[in-house]
């Protein structure tokens, strides 16, 4: 290996002899080298390129330890300290001291790297032998040593002036803050020690001040979305400044400072102004508005706490509001003798409907499908849906808004679509109230009826419907429904075979046409039965279908359901002859004046033997309602057991076909008793579970898990369990502890 060097302006070739040797002592050779330089005037050159010197010590200021070349005559505190670079510094200022150390800094950066190169052989084999550090990490230390130590404090004022004057709107050199706050980071040799302590500490803290400032200002002069605004872009410049010059470690802790102070420091005074926080965005439907507060407000640890909390009292409020509103409007028809199921189940619902699809569409967009506010959404409306309106139940209320849908001649008319989605909302309402076992007999009760009456106007909606709640209420809920539709199914065969039979038993003749439903008992929901006394054109039909039914079975029991019948009779009247379509009990009444003229409502109860609230209901509507077909004596609204009935030959109407209804019987009642009696049958099954799993547990653990297990189809009472939990002691299910009355055992 050779070097050439200038001595007193002539090329002297020194030699480094490289060869395997035992006797080869590197560290002589270096000191002859080193005295070679020291009288060359420390001038090199490379051997390759003789004309043209590669490196000038003096001028560039290279730092080499004593332990490489002891006898330079220059040394590093006299280049970087005293000669060149720091003096250089010195006299500079702001902006140009920072030009002036990129210059310096780059320089002292290309010798460290010439001089690497140059002196490959010692970085390999010498400072391996002597443990020393490599020479560019010594020339970097030098630089950290006698320059950086003196002049970063002045450097890190200047860096954060030039950006706080950026964050005024000034124009500055970017491109010079991204290499001076390089120096920060390459001084530290892959520690960012250097960065973190001698520069980012110090801008977190001016940032935090400047921002303060700001914010201070902001609260007190903008409006919630214009705060927001600045805001969001103070975060938007502040995270460009990382990407453009700022090391990217410092992002996360930048953002965290401005979030602090902008946010987190004045979130109530923000999201409670007046007239422009988070209730008048809410109010006033500014949907970008909340989008930007929901991007602000979930950077910070737990922002959207109270975001979610006012959101939840927004909706609350509305909700109450539509309640009230329908409550008056539900009074007020009610005071002019109005039908208000109109306002009740339509209007009510569809409004609840069209609140629940606004403000799950803020859920999804503004807060970006945010648990917090889905759980904010339902806890508010499990707040107002499970109020009553008018005397009816929201259970109630939706089972009806559903048959309206589905029912053919419903108020609601609608594509096929738009029934299906409807359907789809609906079920999504029912996730908030509290008694689903209500909905379910209600609704029950209702099918019943679209299915017997053929009121049904789609049977696939009634399918799609039934699967919508199964998957949101599981297949219990939906089981008896279900069974409902396919006992329906099962019962047009029926009827199909009945058919047949009487086509091939001409015996069989009930002399009129004759459908029945065969229907399973545990499906559907439980009506009375009365003995009706049957005229004797019914009594035949009763007995050709009980011939049929037999050959089928002999192991099941018929139970007629009367009050569920229809009869299509002709009314022979003086004017013209009219078909009557009637109840059972009607078509009972009305075929008694075929024997008399003149029957007394005593008379009338004991020949078909019905009750008296039977009886004045047929009554009614056959003699006091819009079709008279019987004359009443006295002539007044209302049926006394006094009164006396007589056909009204001389009726007539326009039509040749006409249906007089019978007054609904309220089926409110009936339906809660027989829920009632439900959950008291399913309070005894979960308590039975329970200590069947536990064997021995506390009242008040027993209470909370029987609670948990039951609150998806019902709230129970506590009271209702603890009366529950004293009827299974007295039947020998459970014992009291003899030393703690709180304890329950479970007897096998």
């Amino acid at each position: 290996m050779f070097i050439n060097a200038i001595v007193n302006g002539k090329e002297v070739r020194a030699m480094l002899d490289t060869r395997a040797s035992h006797n080869f002592n590197i560290e002589d050779e270096v000191k002859l080298l080193g005295l070679k330089i020291a009288n060359s005037g420390a001038s090199l050159k490379a051997v390759n390129s003789p004309a043209k010197p590669i490196v000038d010590i003096a001028k560039v200021g290279i730092l080499l330890p004593s332990a490489y070349i002891p006898l330079l005559a220059t040394t590093p505190h006299t280049i970087l300290a005293g000669n060149k670079v720091l003096p250089s510094l010195r006299v500079k200022h702001d902006e140009f001291m920072l030009r002036e150390l990129v210059k310096r800094w780059l320089n002292h950066k290309v010798m460290v790297r010439w001089l690497s190169r140059f002196f490959h052989y010692l970085d390999r084999y010498f400072i391996t032998r002597r443990s020393l550090p490599p020479l560019n990490e010594v020339g970097l230390t030098r630089f950290h040593d006698l320059v950086y130590q003196e002049v970063k404090s002045k450097v890190k004022d200047a860096v954060i002036s030039l950006i706080d004057r950026e964050r005024e709107g000034e124009q500055i050199d970017r491109a010079l803050l991204k290499n001076v706050l390089d120096i920060f980071v390459e001084i530290g040799l892959g520690n960012m020690k250097c960065y973190e302590d001698d520069f980012e500490t110090h801008l977190l803290k001016d940032t935090a001040a400047y921002y303060s400032r700001k914010a201070s200002n902001w609260i007190l002069e903008d409006s919630c979305p214009d705060y927001m605004l600045k805001a969001e872009e103070c975060l938007k410049r502040e995270k460009d400044r990382v990407a453009h010059y700022l090391h990217s470690s410092s992002e996360q802790k930048l953002l965290e400072k401005v979030q602090h102070e902008l946010l987190f420091v004045y979130a109530s005074q923000l999201l409670e102004k007046e007239h422009s926080g988070c209730h008048a965005l809410l109010r006033d439907d500014k949907v970008n508005d909340l989008s930007r507060m929901y991007r602000l407000f979930c950077r910070i640890q737990r922002g959207l706490d109270p975001v979610s909390q006012i959101f939840k009292q927004h909706v609350t409020i509305e909700g109450t509001a539509l309640v009230k509103q329908a409550e008056d409007a539900a009074s007020n028809r009610k005071a002019e003798k109005r039908d208000v199921v109109g306002l009740q189940e339509q209007v009510f619902v569809r409004k609840v409907i069209e609140l629940h699809d606004k403000y799950l569409a803020y859920v999804n967009d503004c807060f970006q499908n945010h648990s917090l506010f889905h759980k904010a959404l339902k806890e508010a409306f499990e707040v107002f849906c499970n109020k009553g309106v008018a005397g009816s139940s929201s259970a109630e209320l939706l089972a009806t808004f559903c048959d309206n849908i589905l029912k053919k001649g419903g108020s609601e008319k609608l594509s096929d679509e738009a029934i299906e989605e409807t359907l789809e909302k609906v079920v999504k309402l029912l996730a908030y109230i509290s008694d689903k076992d209500l909905f379910a007999e209600f609704y029950r009760k209702k099918l019943a009826r679209r299915l017997l009456f053929d009121k049904s106007a789609n049977d696939d909606h009634e399918r799609s419907i039934l699967t919508k709640l199964k998957q949101q209420c599981g297949g219990q809920f939906t089981s008896k429904m279900e069974g409902m539709v396919t006992d329906l199914t099962l019962a047009r065969e029926n009827q199909s075979s009945f058919e047949d039979y009487l086509n091939s038993n001409f015996h069989a003749n009930p002399g009129i046409d004759l459908t029945v439903t065969v229907l399973t008992t545990g499906f559907w929901p439980s009506y009375k039965s009365f003995d009706l006394n049957l005229p004797v054109e019914m009594v035949k039909c009763v007995e050709v279908f009980r011939e049929f039914y037999q050959t089928k079975t002999k192991h099941r029991k018929l139970t007629w359901i009367y009050s569920l019948g229809t009869c299509n009779i002709n009314g022979k009247f003086e004017p013209k002859t009219i078909e009557l379509i009637v109840t059972t009990y009607q078509a009972a009444a009305l075929l008694l004046f075929n024997a008399s003229d003149r029957l007394s409502y005593s008379e009338i109860m004991t020949q078909l033997n019905l009750t008296d609230d039977d009886v004045i209901r047929l009554l009614h509507s056959l003699s006091c309602a819009k079709y008279k077909i019987l004359n009443k004596e006295p002539s007044t609204k209302t049926i006394l057991s006094t009164d006396v009935f007589e056909f009204n030959s001389k009726f007539t109407d326009k039509m040749r076909r006409i249906k007089i209804p019978l007054p609904p019987v309220d089926e409110k009642k009936k339906v809660i008793e027989d829920v009632d009696k439900d959950r008291r049958y399913a309070i005894d099954a979960s308590i039975v579970r329970i200590m069947k799993s536990r064997k021995i547990l506390g009242h008040q653990q027993l209470v909370m898990e029987c609670v948990e297990q039951l609150g998806r189809m019902f709230k129970p009472d506590f009271k209702a369990i603890k009366k529950r939990i004293e009827d299974l002691i007295t039947r020998d299910y459970l014992e009291r502890d003899k030393d703690n009355p709180n304890l329950f055992r479970y007897l096998a």
